[in-house]
């Protein structure tokens, strides 16, 4: 696996923001959230921040190679996907029951989290859902025993005004019937 790695100063140059709004926010920050920033900016150099690599032939990237994709490629994309008038929120779903009491706090953290970091545009929690409420193909997984959402379908989840659906569970996922498990799935083309 490449490790595609930027002088500190090219990102900070690149973050550098001439808004006084956020110049201003960021002036607010507590002195271990401007440590959290910090580190995003010198990365494998802090204790918070290091490069992935792979350790062995079980993981995912050795088994299901992926074009490395640096910063420039991302940028230079001649289609990507803006938010247009009227569809400019972010709908965060849960999917399924969770158990675990924090776990509601976790999504909010992760709100927050993509609202500051897409701060152009609103990010929602929606009502958790059951995993037939999605409309989605589910699964016993024989192996496992455990239930499996098909990741693989548009789900019937939608809103008028969605820039983009994010569905959140603690379900595994599976993408056809050939595979035990997938970790996750996101397109920007197909469907919410």
């Amino acid at each position: 696996m490449q490790v595609i790695q930027h002088p500190a100063e090219t990102l900070r140059t690149a973050l550098v923001s001439s808004r006084c709004d956020l110049t201003d926010r960021y002036h607010k920050y507590s002195r271990e959230e401007r440590r959290l920033l910090e580190e995003c900016l010198c990365l494998g150099d802090g204790s918070l921040f290091r490069p992935i690599t792979v350790h062995s032939v079980s993981d995912w990237i050795h088994s299901h190679p992926e074009e490395p994709q640096d910063f420039q490629s991302f940028y230079s994309n001649p289609y990507p996907s803006k938010p247009i008038k009227g569809h400019s929120t972010i709908y965060l779903q849960i999917i399924g029951r969770w158990v675990h009491t924090l776990s509601v706090l976790y999504v909010r953290w992760l709100r927050d989290y993509c609202q500051a970091f897409y701060y152009w545009l609103v990010v929602k929690l929606l009502p958790p859902v059951t995993v037939a409420a999605t409309g989605c193909a589910f699964r016993v997984n024989s192996s496992s025993h455990n239930l499996q959402i098909h990741a693989g379908e548009r789900n019937q989840l939608t809103t008028p005004d969605a820039f983009g659906i994010m569905g959140i569970t603690m379900i595994d996922l599976y993408p056809k019937d050939s595979w035990n498990f997938v970790f996750g799935k996101a397109s920007l083309t197909e469907g919410n």
